[in-house]
């Protein structure tokens, strides 16, 4: 029975009737709709079947025991479905499997032990599920085994030696992005007929084994983000045909070996983020700086010079009048550097002082908004009750309020007590109350007054955005600091093309920041949780807390008068730009830099703050390591709902665009880095040829 690749949307209840069907032998309804519960029934089919392809629907529920029931199944597929729950140790009974497809589920649990009793296993696919606990080692009774993949899991233990003493594996060897540990046994050798072995994200250690000189059909090799260490052993020398190698984010040290260029078939090379040490090589793939990367290995020197690499240091001896004038004027140079510092502090505190002094006689608002009462407030959130509560910051709670004419509002009530709400509450007047765009949250009004115990009380009034903010359709809603309007229950789930129209419209909010304000504004704290959705999935950048207007904000030259140049690094962790930690002044290439990290995210799914991401390893070395050919590793699933191969290659290309600009524009320094309007652009262009596809 082939209904595979059609628009089927029916239930699975057709599994009963399918029992009568005595010498039924194939059942193919893959790529379609079907949905609800995989039925119990189906372990009462005919023996007669051998071959079962159900993947790509969006079935649900668990895999039911009495699949064990079809002892003559050869080829079982459930894979890219809504499957959860424990593989049903009854699977163990399938002596005759040779494929067995479950991957992209929510399957849950370890790994059944009785896997080992399918000794005619050719193919187990287990990838983007939630399995954990230990690899079992009966898996080393599948003799027959040629591809084993079970990446992205969260399996834990030691790499059993049993299993990768199965010589038979010759296409794929996947363990990547699981939590691993212990070393590399030397078993590893059995493996002399594979192709590609993964075992990047894990936590790993020890040297890499040099029984790995028996793999002499390796092609591809990654090791990437552990804790290996020692130096690059000759024995991958003896691997002639490897054509990728990346052993980047570990502990390996040590000169780079000269072997690797001789390796003539070898077209990525990735040895970043380590602790090499010496001279780059200029022979072989390091003549080519695109497909070679060394960054962040700090005593590294030399190579061609696309890599950016210091000279290497001479051996002979420099004349001591030379040493002896370096000397003097490097201490000249800091000593005027500490005067030029010590000139503008003191420019700065004078004006400082002069502007405080004429503060007082200036309205703050300029008569801006008309103001609204503590009681209208009081009356509009049913008391300020927490059933309105729908978000809470640093600087405040955000409630649900109901207007006259049957609308809704988002009330921000300051909590005054926070050191420098006051400021946050000022710019925020200033500044969104003096802008109009379709891409930026709308204030409505304010309300500065006294409460009903005669305290303080402030509050602005914006647009209610009944879609919540982006940082929690990204992150399924697990985030403590909620936006305006999440509604709870409701799906969150944004497509590429979602995602893409919403890139564009924070660019285009931050272009009219930038190039269309008159004096210009920087935002100072662009995330995700500070862009709101509205009813039609626009985006609706907000919370201007820490704006700064200025008529100049480059880092060369700014007007001290509008911009300050705090001690204090303002903006959120994993968004404020490097440069603003050295002392430097707010400016627009900051903005440029936090939406470099903020698009990043949002085609990922990662977070700038994982625990993954610490020393020399952060999201956009993270990205660029994996560009342009390993997109699909690092996008977020959630993206693909049931696309075909063509779409899937599409979109990978989609993707990585993108990302590109993302890496673009949050270069380290701010010089480095793609204007806004040129991001806007390349946006746009994206966008109308995915849409024209």
């Amino acid at each position: 029975m082939y209904l595979s690749f059609n628009q089927l949307r029916d239930d699975c209840s057709f599994i009963t009737s399918l029992t009568n069907c005595s010498a039924l032998e194939i059942i193919g309804v893959d790529h379609n709709f079907l949905e609800g519960l995989l039925p119990d029934s189906i372990g009462n089919l005919s023996n007669s079947v051998r071959v079962i392809d159900m993947s790509y629907n969006p079935m649900s529920g668990t895999i039911p025991p009495g699949i064990g029931n079809l002892f003559n199944l050869s080829f079982l597929a459930l894979s890219n479905n809504s499957l959860g729950g424990h593989v049903p140790s009854s699977i163990g009974a399938l002596h005759n499997l040779r494929e067995l497809y479950l991957s992209n589920n929510m399957l849950t649990g370890e790994i059944p032990s009785s896997i080992g009793n399918l000794t005619l296993l050719n193919r187990f696919y287990l990838m983007f599920n939630d399995f954990y606990g230990e690899i079992p080692q009966s898996l080393g009774n599948c003799k027959q085994l040629i591809e084993l993949e079970f990446r992205n899991n969260n399996l834990s233990g030691s790499i059993p030696k049993e299993v990768l003493s199965l010589s038979t594996i010759s296409i794929i060897f996947s363990l990547a992005h699981n939590k691993l540990s212990g070393s590399l046994p030397y078993q590893v050798g059995s493996l002399a007929n594979l192709i590609e072995l993964d075992l990047s994200y894990n936590k790993l250690i020890g040297p890499i084994p040099n029984s790995i000189s028996k793999c002499l059909l390796l092609e591809r090799l990654s090791l990437a983000v552990n804790s290996f260490q020692g130096e690059i052993p000759p024995a991958l020398s003896t691997l002639r045909g490897l054509q990728e190698l990346d052993v980047s984010h570990n502990e390996f040290s040590g000169k780079i070996p000269s072997f690797l260029a001789q390796l003539t078939d070898l077209k990525y090379l990735n040895l970043s983020l380590n602790k090499f040490e010496g001279e780059v090589p200029k022979q072989g793939v390091f003549l080519n700086a695109n497909v070679v990367f060394v960054f962040e290995n700090r005593n590294l020197c030399g190579g061609i010079v696309e890599l950016s690499l210091p000279s290497c240091k001479s051996n002979i001896s420099k004349p001591f009048w030379i040493k002896k004038a370096r000397v003097i004027a490097t201490v000249g140079a800091i000593l005027s550097y500490f005067i030029l510092c010590f000139c503008m502090f003191i420019i700065w505190y004078r004006r400082k002082m002069l502007e405080k002094n004429t503060s007082s006689t200036k309205l703050p608002f300029e008569h801006r908004f008309s103001g609204v009462t503590y009681e209208e407030l009081f009356r509009a959130t049913d008391g300020f009750s927490e059933n309105n509560m729908i978000g809470q910051g640093r600087y405040g709670t955000v409630y649900k309020g109901a207007t006259q004419v049957g609308g809704w509002v988002a009330v921000k009530v300051l909590n005054l007590g926070h050191r420098g709400v006051l400021k946050s509450f000022i710019s925020e007047c200033r500044t969104l109350g003096a802008m109009r765009h379709r891409n930026l949250l709308k204030i409505l009004n304010v309300c500065s007054s006294l409460d009903y115990h005669g305290n303080d009380f402030k509050a602005l009034l914006y647009e209610y955005m009944a879609n919540g903010n982006l940082e929690n359709w990204i992150h399924q809603g697990n985030e403590e600091d909620v936006g305006h309007g999440h509604e709870h229950g409701k799906p969150k789930h944004l497509g590429l093309m979602q995602r893409l129209d919403i890139a564009i419209d924070i660019a285009s909010a931050i272009t009219y920041l930038h190039e269309d304000c008159s004096p210009k504004i920087v935002h100072g704290d662009l995330k995700p949780s500070n862009v709101l959705l509205d009813n039609e999935m626009m985006g609706r950048v907000g919370d201007f807390g820490l704006a700064k207007i200025s008529s100049t904000v480059t880092i060369e030259a700014m007007d001290i008068d509008n911009c300050s140049s705090s001690v204090a690094v303002r903006g959120s962790i994993g968004y404020v730009p490097p440069e603003y930690g050295m002392g430097n002044m707010v400016s627009t290439q900051g903005d440029v830099y936090s939406y470099g990290i903020l698009l990043l995210e949002m085609f990922t799914g990662r977070r700038p703050t994982e625990e993954v991401f610490k020393d020399h390893l952060n999201l956009r070395t993270f990205v660029k390591m994996a560009l342009p050919d390993r997109v699909m590793e690092i996008v977020d699933s959630t993206i693909f709902n049931g696309e075909n191969k063509n779409d899937i290659e599409r979109m990978r290309d989609c993707v990585a665009s993108v990302l590109r600009i993302g890496v673009a524009c949050s270069m380290e320094l701010p010089w480095d880095r793609m204007d806004v309007v040129q991001a806007l652009k390349e946006l746009h262009k994206i966008r109308a040829g995915y849409g024209a596809e």
